[in-house]
């Protein structure tokens, strides 16, 4: 089993392997096409295997995800074992602004854009953490 299969369209191949880098820098495993499918393999199989393996699937989304004829598949295997959310088994990574319709804009993203990379980094790893996230200190009183 890995944590996580990062599931994205070629045209956005350099955020999901920096997306990819930072879960394995911080102590996940991670499926991503670009690093673990060789050639002469079955494209197909390989997709298939990620997703069945994966405890989680990140979707990068762009507006050029949401276009292609593979990645639904991709996501709706995720939504599938999972379609109230309660695990986090599906976790969209908003990478560039899109229109989300339909199931996925339902789902709370983990939102990247406008962000610099140590705020993304951040983010996402506390977007990705499955612990509650509260504040270390106390919030300021609203009504003073």
């Amino acid at each position: 089993m890995k944590d996580f299969f990062i599931s994205y369209n070629k045209t956005d191949h350099k955020i999901a392997e920096w997306i990819a880098w930072i879960l394995e820098e911080a102590g996940y495993s991670v499926v991503i096409q670009a690093w673990d499918f060789t050639v002469g393999i079955n494209f197909i199989v390989m997709m298939d295997e990620a997703a069945k393996l994966a405890n989680r699937t990140i979707t990068v989304l762009s507006p050029d995800y949401l276009k292609s004829d593979y990645t639904p598949a991709e996501w709706a295997a995720a939504f599938n074992r999972d379609p109230r959310g309660v695990h986090g088994t599906l976790l969209p990574v908003l990478v560039r602004e899109c229109n989300l319709e339909g199931l996925l804009a339902q789902i709370i993203y983990i939102k990247l854009t406008g962000l610099d990379e140590q705020q993304a980094k951040e983010v996402l790893l506390n977007g990705v953490s499955p612990t509650r996230r509260k504040p270390a200190r106390k919030p300021k009183f609203p009504l003073g």
